[in-house]
C-alpha cells in the first residue's frame, strides 16, 4: 500500500461509492457534507479545510495505483499534534486490514514528514468498527463528548483519540 495527495478527478469517484447510505454518510463526515455528496459539495469543504485549517487530502492506493482508503491530515503548528479527519476505506476491503495499514502510513508520515509528536481524531463512539481499528493502531481514548451529534432519532458521542510518536 502507498499513501499519495489526492487527486479530485481521478480518485472522487471511488470516495464517493464508498459512502453508499445515510449513516456512513453521518459516520464519516458528522453531516458537514450534504448527503449524497456531490463531487462540488466534496472539493468545496476540502478546499474550505485546506484554508482554515491546513489540512491536505491523501489517497491509500494498492501497489497496483487502485484506491483503497482516503483521509484528510494537518499539524497544529501550535501544539505541534496532526489532524485526521474524514477517514473511510473502500467498504469491500473493510475488516481486512486495509484500515490498519493505511492508518499506519499516515502516521509514519505524520511522524517522520510533517514531525508531529502526536497525532489526534475524531470517531462517533457509535461507529464501533472504526474506534476498534483506531485502538489496533494505537490510538488510546482522550476524551468523550456525549451525545453531541443528532443523527434521526439517535444521539451520538464524539470520542477524541490519540497516538504519540513515543507509544509506537
Amino acid at each position: 500500500m502507498r499513501i499519495r495527495p489526492y487527486i479530485p478527478s481521478k480518485d472522487y469517484e471511488y470516495v464517493s461509492k464508498w459512502i453508499d447510505n445515510e449513516r456512513t454518510h453521518a459516520f464519516w463526515c458528522a453531516n458537514l457534507l450534504p448527503y449524497p455528496m456531490t463531487q462540488k459539495s466534496f472539493h468545496d469543504l476540502l478546499e474550505k479545510n485546506a484554508m482554515d485549517w491546513t489540512d491536505s487530502a491523501y489517497v491509500a492506493t494498492e501497489n497496483s495505483g487502485q484506491a483503497v482508503g482516503f483521509f484528510c491530515y494537518s499539524v497544529n503548528t501550535a501544539d505541534n499534534i496532526g489532524f485526521l479527519k474524514f477517514v473511510i476505506v473502500d467498504k469491500t476491503k473493510r475488516g481486512k486490514g486495509y484500515g490498519k495499514e493505511m492508518l499506519n502510513l499516515a502516521l509514519q508520515f505524520a511522524f517522520q514528514i510533517t514531525g508531529a509528536k502526536a497525532v489526534q481524531l475524531n470517531v462517533f463512539s457509535e461507529n464501533v468498527l472504526a474506534k476498534q481499528c483506531y485502538e489496533k493502531v494505537g490510538f488510546v481514548e482522550r476524551k468523550i463528548d456525549k451525545d453531541v451529534f443528532a443523527y434521526k432519532d439517535e444521539l451520538w458521542s464524539r470520542c477524541n483519540m490519540i497516538i504519540s510518536k513515543q507509544s509506537l
